[in-house]
Order: structure tokens, then C-alpha cells, then sequence
């Protein structure tokens, strides 16, 4: 458990091992104030200490954590992770007592207690990994201060996680023990909850939402998630090279009709790159014209870029998952710009890895941010970011990026056309009417501490 916790649905973040926290008035530093009852699961009491270990093991160059970014807007943090600076007592954390944990940023961000609740900022004992090294992730070692710990691992089965009965409120965890089981498909998944096997599922196939919508709707939940659906284009690669092809490439998609039609589930057609519970109040909300459905003007776009059904090269499509709206994005592009774009569906990790090293045409994306902030999102896109698939790089955009007008840099993001949003996902699950305090935010965290299972 982190010094704070998401908020549900994106609402502000709980306290976590911190009770409470205070922010200077010019924004620059936190205070926060651990519980004086806080405990790890061998009942050694939690500190300000094993949270500074945690983010110095973290931000250690040697470690190479592939989310150390999220730490950047700490005083110092960048530079002691990129070698730069070899003190890490240069960098903002300190600790004037065990139950005092003070954070001092490089510029101050009202979004910051929900990087503080993000999945990175969670603490682990480092004294427990130096004793056991790469098997500290074993159930038999693990050590974690949340309000279940790991029981049982077994790779491809299952996992089982039990009660911390040293957590500083057990007695109001309800549960004793929760198992995630995996199944072959989602479909057998579906099955196994209509069976009563398992009380939750989050495979519900897209061809059975309107029966549980109509025969259980008690049973059918949907949470709006802080994810966006978008396709990237290789810029890198001709003809994805000229922005006048991949605008025309957007202009042919019907973002309403693959929601509608085709998946469904309550998901909004995306606007815009960042999902409403990242956008400012005041900003657009709108697609720009350069990306709204018009056949029309796609194809006077790919006729000034010289191309035509006969003389474009052939391109591939490459997903991991939602076949059924990619068949209908290569349906959209044959018939209103005549274009035959072939489909190659992936594993997860080699649709990745692909995206990654550049060896694709257009790629599907999720883009959901380690933190409920637009700076983590639109960061990808950032000149030489890790992220950046479409190979994409603006000196207005990084301007505007490192100023936080983010709304600049997401309208020259979607002005270049380097990706064209799709849809903001929505979680689609069934839940049994005999589960109670189901909590979650809005990046896939879910919180069980308050859940109920009746007989």
C-alpha cells in the first residue's frame, strides 16, 4: 500500500499508510504522515525510511525500472536515474522522523497525490530482497504491507492472496482469501462465472452484452476507464511518411459506427487523445477537422499525396487484440478509399516488441498512463521517448509538453495525424449480485479491502 490510494472512478486519492499530508503554499512540498499503527505483513511497523529505500532502489540506475519516470517531478529525481547525480540525498525525499516523509518537487503539480497513488510509488522491503535476491516474490518470502498478501503462486493456475492479519485495520477486511483463476479462453472464463464457479469476470463477449443487458442487469457493470484506443502510424515508413496519407488514412474511419456497432459496450468514440478525466474543463472535447469521419476529403488527401488503390504499397494493420473493430477499420478504408490494408494479428508481447523496435506499418494501441495525469499520457509522445511507436518528434509539441499546455501538445500531436484516437475503453464486467464494495479507479486498480461475498 502507497503513502495514498486511487480515488474511485478517478475521484481523489484516499489515505493510504499516510493518514494524512500537507502541501506547502507554493506548491513544492509534501508532507506526509504515516500512520503510527501501519504495518508490514511480519508486523515490523512501516516507515518514512522503507518508503525512501524503496524509491532509491527504484530510481538506482542499476535497476533500470522501465516506470522510474513517474518519480521525474521529484527534485533531483531525473538526474540521480540517468546518472547525471550519483547523491541520492541531492534528490527530494527526507525523512525527519519514522512516521514524517517530506517530498520536495522540481515545479509544483496539483496532480501529484495521484502519482503518489499510482502502482510505482508502491513501497517494498529492500531488506527482504537483499536476503533473497530474485525469489523475494515467493509467497513463502513475501513481505508487503497491503490488505492481502500473497499465499500461492502458480504459474498459468492461479493465485491466491490471504488477509494481512497485521494491517492496521484488519478487522474491517472482510474477506479471508481471494483466488484469480486463469482460464484457456474467455470464453470458458464466461462460462465458468454463468456456472457460479467464480463470482467475477472481465471476458464478457461482446455477442452476450445485450442478453445480460436485458436478462441480468444487476449482474452487468461498466467503468469508464482512463484509456484511450488509438492507431499509430509509422512515420518513419513511406507513404505513413507524409502526413497528407495518414490524415486520409483518419479521415476514413467512422469512429461512431465501431462503437455503436461493433463493440458495443457503453465505450465513447474518442474526441480527442486524452480521455475526459485527464482533459481540463475548458479544453475541446471535439475531434479536429482533420480527423472527423469524411470520405470526401480523405481521398482528395491521398490524390494530392500522388496515390491512388493502384499505385499505394501494400501496408499491414497489426493488433493483439478486438479483431472485429479492425476488420471494420479495413472494411472503412476499401470502401472509401479503395485500399486494401492487410490485417496481422500478434501476441501481446510480439505486437510490443514490434511497436518498440519500429517494425510495423500501423499498429492498435491502449494507451493508459502509469498516473491519472495528461503529462504521463502525452509524455510517450515526447521526442526520443520509449514510447513514441509512431517515431514521431516536434519541437512545438516538446514546448508546449514541457510548459503543461497540454492541450497545444495534444492538438500538434493529432494536427500531424502521427496517430488518430479511436475510442475510450470502458471496463465491461460481470459481477455476482452476491458481491458487495467492488471499488476500482480508472486504471485497473481495483481495491478489495471493502469487498463483501454473501452466502
Amino acid at each position: 500500500m502507497g503513502l495514498l490510494v486511487p480515488g474511485e472512478n478517478t475521484t481523489a486519492p484516499r489515505p493510504g499508510a499516510a493518514e494524512r499530508f500537507g502541501v506547502s503554499n507554493d506548491g513544492l512540498t509534501y508532507t506526509f504522515h504515516l500512520r503510527a499503527d501501519a504495518r508490514w505483513s511480519d508486523g515490523m511497523s512501516v516507515t518514512a525510511e522503507h518508503f525512501i529505500a524503496a524509491y532509491h532502489r527504484l530510481l538506482t540506475p542499476a535497476t533500470a525500472a522501465p516506470k522510474a519516470n513517474t518519480f521525474f517531478l521529484v527534485k533531483n529525481a531525473r538526474a540521480f536515474a540517468t546518472g547525471v547525480l550519483t547523491d541520492f540525498n541531492a534528490v527530494g525525499f527526507r525523512a525527519p522522523d519514522k512516521r514524517t516523509l517530506v517530498i520536495t518537487l522540481e515545479q509544483p503539480n496539483p496532480r501529484f497525490p495521484h502519482i503518489v497513488a499510482s502502482g510505482p510509488w508502491l513501497p517494498v522491503r529492500v531488506d527482504v530482497i537483499a536476503k533473497y535476491a530474485r525469489n523475494w516474490t515467493r509467497p513463502e518470502n513475501f513481505v508487503g504491507n497491503g490488505p492481502f498478501v500473497l499465499s500461492e503462486w502458480r504459474a498459468d493456475q492461479r493465485i491466491i492472496v490471504r488477509k494481512n492479519t497485521n494491517r492496521y485495520n484488519a478487522s474491517q477486511v472482510r474477506l479471508d482469501e481471494i483466488q484469480f483463476i486463469r482460464f484457456d479462453s474467455g470464453d470458458a472464463e464466461e462460462r465458468a462465472y454463468r456456472a457460479g464457479q467464480i463470482e467475477a469476470t472481465m471476458s464478457v463477449p461482446p455477442s452476450k452484452i445485450a442478453s445480460y443487458q436485458t436478462e441480468h442487469p444487476d449482474e452487468l457493470q461498466r467503468s469508464p476507464l482512463i484509456e484511450t484506443r488509438y492507431l499509430s502510424f509509422n512515420t518513419r515508413r513511406p507513404p505513413l511518411d507524409d502526413p497528407r496519407v495518414r490524415q486520409a488514412l483518419a479521415l476514413a474511419i467512422d469512429r461512431e459506427k465501431l462503437v455503436e456497432k461493433i463493440l458495443q459496450g457503453g465505450q465513447p468514440a474518442a474526441g480527442r487523445m486524452m480521455p475526459p478525466a485527464l482533459r481540463l474543463a475548458e479544453a475541446s472535447s471535439e475531434l479536429p477537422a482533420s480527423h472527423r469521419h469524411d470520405p470526401a476529403a480523405a481521398r482528395a488527401l491521398l490524390a494530392a499525396a500522388g496515390l491512388n488503390a493502384k499505385n499505394f504499397p501494400r501496408l499491414e494493420l497489426s493488433f493483439w487484440t478486438s479483431p472485429a473493430v479492425l476488420e471494420a477499420i479495413q472494411a472503412m478504408w476499401r470502401e472509401n478509399l479503395g485500399l486494401e490494408i492487410a490485417l496481422t494479428q500478434r501476441e501481446a508481447r510480439v505486437h510490443l516488441a514490434a511497436l518498440a523496435t519500429g517494425d510495423y506499418d500501423i499498429g492498435l494501441i491502449n494507451a493508459i498512463p502509469d498516473v491519472a495525469d495528461a503529462s504521463n499520457l502525452l509524455g510517450d509522445f515526447a521526442t526520443g521517448a520509449p514510447e513514441n511507436y509512431p517515431g514521431w518528434s516536434s519541437a512545438a509539441f516538446d514546448a508546449a509538453l514541457a510548459r503543461a499546455d497540454f492541450v497545444s501538445a495534444e492538438n500538434e500531436l493529432l494536427a500531424a495525424s502521427a496517430v488518430t484516437p479511436l475510442y475510450f475503453n470502458v471496463k465491461t464486467f460481470l459481477l455476482s449480485p452476491r458481491v458487495k464494495g467492488w471499488r476500482e479507479d480508472g486504471l485497473w486498480s481495483p481495491d478489495f479491502s471493502a469487498i463483501t461475498v454473501a452466502p
